[in-house]
């Protein structure tokens, strides 16, 4: 069996009634686009940790900036694979542009779910989801993917309700992206939970979608045509331009972490310019060319600019050999991880694992993070819980706090779900919401530690 390039690039959004139709304005694929931009979860990137948390630093990038530039990069590797698909199959109806657009929006959201702090945030949710005195217990109760989804609390199952879900909430899908855009931007097509079952390859190394959106996404495959991996589990084969998604993402934070390194003072110039250079095929001519450039800057972001399609065309050079392979569902590594120049761009990551990532300015925040976190999941839930159970006997203290919880986080009229997982989720979806400010200073407010007017 094998995917077929006519489904995969379906127009059919999720949760729309009325067929796709035909514009000579807009595509579909450009509105998805500009349904990601225009939503309040993309905005509240701007204020949510990349590398640095709460940086101080204008240039340092933040979620907003690096998922602009991976859309950037996705959208070139997506074009560029559009112009050799459309040929090879003969493909009516559609633009190389399609596939660039698809990739670009599938990038623009794919960090759309990370709670505040960073990866950090995700560690903070599952520590507490393991180990908080109340929260664990009520996790403990839950069974199958609906516990998993809090044990290995997910930044792209997140991104994936927020898209379908929580933003335009009274709409059906949320912002109705395309059956296309979804599953390109579902990089692990598969539920928290397999029951004991394993699944090779990157595909299956995280989920993708909680137990509470399983059939929005099993919708999304059907549409796409994705492969089934079990006739009894909720687990597919990755849409071919997922991988082209993934390795946008590889190739900016790998590239870029490096350049922002640099201008925190974490790397030095030489030490820069030499691991950029090792990574062109024509270092000796672009060398030469940084002769002309006066400002060190200047120098370094040239080459970044160098390296990133250099890897592009890497990239592409690799889904194209492989493309029958991805197809059929038999390719399940990154497609980085199969160019020439891995051993150079893993270098990159050693360098920030080595003198960026454990930076004690990340560090100390983070810890800090993760401790606001824990503490605002573990006293919300044990408010919510309150109100749930006791109604109008619920404490003073419980009744105050839950006003500080927008409504769409607790349920109709303010009154809490009656299924607990109904209701963490809620509070989860609350909790990796917010930006980075916003958590800490809510954190100061029901701790104490601000006052108002003081």
């Amino acid at each position: 069996m094998s995917m077929h390039w006519s489904q995969l690039l379906s127009r059919r959004r999720l949760g729309a009634t009325a067929e796709p139709t035909e514009s000579t304005a807009r595509t579909d694929f450009q509105r998805d686009f500009d349904r990601v931009v225009f939503s309040s979860a993309f905005r509240r990137m701007q204020d949510k940790t990349q590398v640095f948390p709460l940086s101080k630093v204008d240039y340092v990038r933040t979620r907003l900036t690096h998922s602009l530039e991976a859309s950037c990069i996705g959208r070139s590797l997506g074009t560029l694979v559009g112009e050799q698909v459309i040929a090879r199959h003969g493909l009516q109806g559609y633009e190389a542009a399609d596939f660039g657009n698809i990739c670009a929006a599938a990038c623009l959201a794919h960090d759309i779910g990370n709670p505040p702090f960073g990866h950090s945030g995700e560690d903070a949710i599952r520590h507490w989801a393991a180990t908080a005195d109340y929260g664990a217990r009520r996790v403990a109760s839950l069974r199958g993917s609906q516990r998993e989804d809090f044990m290995a609390f997910e930044g792209n199952a997140q991104g994936f309700r927020i898209v379908t879900r929580l933003q335009n909430p009274d709409n059906p899908g949320g912002l109705q992206l395309t059956s296309a855009t979804l599953a390109a931007f579902t990089k692990y097509p598969r539920e928290s939970c397999l029951g004991g079952s394993r699944y090779e390859g990157v595909s299956a190394k995280k989920h993708g979608f909680t137990a509470a959106d399983r059939e929005a996404f099993a919708q999304v495959a059907a549409n796409v045509g994705l492969l089934a991996r079990s006739e009894h589990q909720a687990v597919w084969c990755r849409h071919p331009l997922a991988f082209l998604v993934e390795a946008a993402d590889d190739i900016a934070y790998r590239v870029i972490d490096i350049e922002d390194g640099y201008r925190l003072g974490h790397f030095s110039y030489e030490e820069v310019i030499e691991v950029f250079l090792d990574l062109l095929s024509d270092r000796d001519r672009q060398a030469r060319r940084l002769k002309g450039i006066h400002e060190r800057k200047d120098r370094v972001e040239f080459l970044r600019a160098k390296v990133i399609n250099e890897i592009i065309q890497q990239a592409l050079q690799c889904f194209l050999d492989n493309e029958a392979e991805i197809l059929a569902g038999r390719f399940e590594v990154p497609l980085l991880h199969e160019i020439p120049a891995r051993p150079l761009a893993d270098r990159l990551i050693e360098l920030a694992r080595e003198r960026i990532y454990c930076a004690p300015e990340v560090v100390s925040i983070q810890a800090a993070g993760f401790q606001v976190i824990h503490d605002l999941l573990e006293r919300f839930i044990q408010v919510i819980d309150d109100i749930a159970e006791r109604g109008e006997q619920a404490s003073p203290r419980s009744r105050m706090l839950l006003r500080l919880v927008p409504e769409q986080f607790i349920g109709p009229g303010r009154r809490p779900a009656l299924e607990p997982y109904q209701r963490l989720l809620l509070l989860t979806d609350f909790v990796s919401g917010m930006t980075d400010s916003y958590a800490v200073t809510l954190y100061k407010k029901v701790t104490g530690i601000s006052l108002p007017g003081g």
